[in-house]
């Protein structure tokens, strides 16, 4: 009977850290006044722990999406939606997008150089430490805790995000669909967003707070676009594109040390 006990008192304490892990809310948000009443809205994503890449079985799944586990030791700020053209003309005085323009819709047209520069100046007005998420913090505030495709399930439709079945061809105001648990908005599709690591393999074991190769030919992009198919949204499908590079589907979301 007490082996019996034993094995009962491990399934429950395994099942309620299942539910745990699957409780998960919104952080805190904190919201800073760039200046004209263009606000800035980051939220406290937690430290944590999540199978980063997809499993074999994940449809459109590629090949250096392999999985691995990674610990993110330290809680973060995520962006609570991509950066708006409103808010990068606030900071740098000019509004780079060429396509669809509108102060509550992405910036587009940044390349990861022009969006260093742009967190620079943003650093500087603010006296923070805003900088690009790294790939792997991009994914975990993704997925939000989920193990699905995304973080709604494991299939997309139009209501669920902007991307090329939208038919909608441009991007939309920010915050046009569902937030997943942690709060954060748009993270499938409407824009590409920046990641702060240099494109490469990942690590064949488990990582703790990885940050990707320390030099590369390419940066990482993340979370598909209104222009490219639903399975490029994907929480773990990884985008990349030289640092020089830019275009109407390139935009970025910021995190910020805590």
């Amino acid at each position: 009977m007490k082996r019996i006990l034993g094995i009962a008192v491990v399934l429950g304490l395994v099942g309620a850290l299942t539910v745990m892990a699957q409780e998960v809310k919104p952080g805190k948000t904190e919201v800073i006044d760039l200046g004209n009443d263009v606000k800035l809205e980051m939220v406290l994503i937690p430290a944590g722990k999540f199978m980063m890449g997809s499993p074999a079985s994940e449809v459109g799944r590629v090949d250096n999406e392999t999985q691995h586990e990674v610990t993110l030791t330290k809680p973060f700020y995520m962006g609570k939606y991509e950066v708006t053209q409103g808010q990068w003309e606030e900071v740098m005085g000019h509004n780079p997008s060429k396509k669809t323009i509108g102060a509550k819709l992405p910036v587009t047209d940044v390349s990861w150089n022009e969006s260093q520069k742009f967190i620079i100046k943003l650093n500087n007005k603010t006296k923070a430490n805003y900088r690009l998420p790294t790939e792997a913090e991009w994914e975990y505030a993704c997925k939000a805790g989920t193990t699905t495709a995304y973080f709604f399930g494991d299939k997309i439709t139009p209501k669920d995000a902007n991307y090329d079945d939208s038919k909608i061809n441009d991007p939309v105001v920010i915050g046009s669909y569902k937030p997943n648990a942690f709060g954060l908005y748009d993270m499938h599709g409407n824009v590409w967003e920046w990641c702060e690591d240099w494109y490469g393999v990942y690590p064949a074991g488990s990582a703790t707070d990885p940050k990707g190769k320390p030099t590369g030919d390419y940066h990482i992009m993340r979370g598909g676009s209104f222009y490219y198919f639903g399975s490029y949204a994907r929480s773990s499908y990884r985008y990349y594109n030289h640092p020089f590079s830019w275009g109407d589907v390139f935009g970025l979301r910021l995190a910020k040390t805590k």
